[in-house]
């Protein structure tokens, strides 16, 4: 057993553009449900923390939103975290989609982390999808981030969980020396009512599709635990920005939310101790993404 003097500790910023497959990296290195996933760019709206407990000391990620050029209001936010996020960890870890050009977004996103190219670890994802371009993505670095060591640059598969042990060979290598910042048996640090929220998020954009994915957020009003603990009541309002999607949500006989909130609760009873019981409604909140009082409250670091 090492000495808790010698153990490694430190924050890693993971970067990387929308769908690079950043929550799945962040799920299967965590052992468990920490960020949610969708096919939709840009699900990440926080800062969501992961924390991997290992022999050689403690990592705690920090999977930050797809960067993505736009100059809307709810993009410049999203945008704010994965930048604090980046200032203020001791590592940075750039996931890179294999099976896409780099183009002008990757890009932007090299320039921008190439001063840290001395605290970087590179992971080139979905090495094993069709499609995937290994020596593009590396001939790329080499360009973008000359000053990076190619020993720093792996392959991995988030998906078929692949190359993640080296990976975190590699990130603790280069950690520094520091104490553990959560307990041994932490592998998230978000609140329940977080949780519950993201949760029923991820399902109702995975229904909906591409109907109105960004148009919703999901606001955790009430929670209650009844039967001595056993069972939480959890009372959870899906927004929308318009009356008319408020149909699209409840669907047809009631059916879509239904969906939804059956989906969201089979999640919350595997991850939980306990069971829950989810009253899931609907509400309109007009042109919230608008409005810097809802966005402020939303996203944070």
């Amino acid at each position: 057993m090492q000495d808790n003097v010698s153990k490694k500790s430190a924050f890693v910023a993971v970067i990387g553009r929308p769908s690079a497959g950043k929550s799945t990296l962040l799920n299967a290195i965590c052992g468990g449900k920490v960020a949610i996933t969708s096919p939709v760019p840009q699900t990440t709206r926080n800062a969501i923390r992961g924390i991997v407990n290992k022999e050689a000391g403690q990592l705690v990620f920090i999977d930050t939103p797809g960067r993505h050029v736009s100059e809307k209001k709810l993009n410049r936010k999203l945008m704010d975290v994965g930048s604090r996020a980046l200032e203020e960890s001791e590592l940075v870890l750039y996931v890179i989609d294999a099976t896409r050009e780099p183009g002008e977004e990757e890009q932007k996103i090299a320039a921008m982390l190439a001063p840290a190219a001395a605290r970087m670890a590179v992971a080139i994802n979905k090495t094993d999808a069709k499609g995937a371009d290994v020596a593009r993505a590396r001939a790329f670095l080499s360009t973008a981030i000359p000053s990076l060591p190619a020993e720093r640059v792996l392959e991995i598969s988030a998906l078929a969980k692949t190359g993640l042990d080296a990976l975190l060979n590699l990130l603790f290598e280069i950690a520094p020396q520091g104490q553990a910042m959560y307990p041994e048996d932490f592998y998230t640090d978000q609140e329940v009512d977080f949780r519950i929220a993201e949760l029923i998020r991820e399902k109702a954009m995975n229904k909906l599709s591409d109907e109105l994915p960004h148009a919703i957020y999901v606001d955790v009003a009430d929670t209650e635990f009844r039967e001595e603990g056993k069972r939480l009541w959890v009372r959870a309002f899906i927004i929308v920005e318009r009356e008319s999607q408020k149909g699209i949500v409840v669907g047809k006989g009631g059916a879509m939310i239904k969906a939804i909130r059956q989906a969201a609760q089979k999640d919350m009873d595997r991850i939980f101790d306990w069971k829950t019981e989810l009253d899931l409604r609907v509400k309109v909140s007009k042109d919230w993404r608008q409005s810097d009082h809802t966005l402020k409250r939303l996203i944070e670091l």
